[in-house]
């Protein structure tokens, strides 16, 4: 599979990417920076205030993490879930009850996720009032599939530096959602139809509306 055209330009491992080029000073100002957040603010914060207001989750959302610490440390059985309109779904979707694990929850001895899942990185930056949905993806094997690279895992860290450099905290978290379809289509099918309401910057399908001031100008 071709890898998502880099965003950031090429980054240097960080605590929370891991990736393996050097990066050279970004020349980036917070008056750069923080106008790009707030404009994928504005765009999300109604889809994550509909959730505020009292949407309910997914079914066998709330005990998820709690039956996937029992016996053998599985997750709960997903409900039928193939033949839903993914579209609905979508709009149902309620990221911010999710559990938020670390982005290096891998390193775990026993990563509590496994699996068919989608997955979403979020950012909760503490100068906005509302956070920032990054990214979304799917995977079979939810215990596997953050290991080693991950075009999102240079991104994010060449978003965490600029943040930094910028003098802008950030305060990012993985969570995942197994109510989802077992079956690879009617999973990205889900996928696609979260990328397209939620329009996270960092997925190949998006990244154009969000050109971003961390891109190097092309000749």
């Amino acid at each position: 599979m071709a890898r998502q055209g880099d965003l950031f330009g090429p980054t240097t491992p960080l605590p929370l990417g891991g990736g393996a080029s050097a990066v050279p000073e970004l020349p980036l100002a917070r008056h750069q920076l923080e106008p790009w957040q707030q404009r994928l603010a504005a765009f999300q914060r109604p889809l994550f205030e509909a959730e505020g207001e009292g949407r309910p989750p997914q079914p066998a959302q709330a005990d998820l993490f709690a039956e996937a610490g029992a016996g053998e440390g599985e997750p709960a059985p997903s409900t039928d879930t193939t033949t839903r309109d993914p579209s609905a779904r979508a709009a149902a979707f309620t990221p911010l009850t999710l559990t938020p694990q670390h982005l290096q929850f891998w390193r775990w001895p026993s990563p509590p996720q496994r699996g068919a899942a989608l997955y979403v990185v979020i950012d909760q930056p503490p100068h906005l009032a509302s956070p920032l949905l990054l990214y979304v993806g799917e995977t079979g094997r939810a215990d596997q599939r953050w290991k080693g690279d991950h075009d999102c895992k240079d991104y994010l860290a060449a978003y965490g530096e600029a943040a930094c450099s910028a003098g802008l905290g950030s305060r990012l978290s993985i969570r995942f959602w197994f109510d989802v379809p077992s079956a690879v289509r009617p999973r990205r099918e889900l996928e696609q139809a979260l990328i397209r309401r939620w329009q996270p910057p960092f997925n190949k399908e998006t990244r154009q509306r969000w050109a971003t001031p961390f891109q190097a100008e092309q000749a």
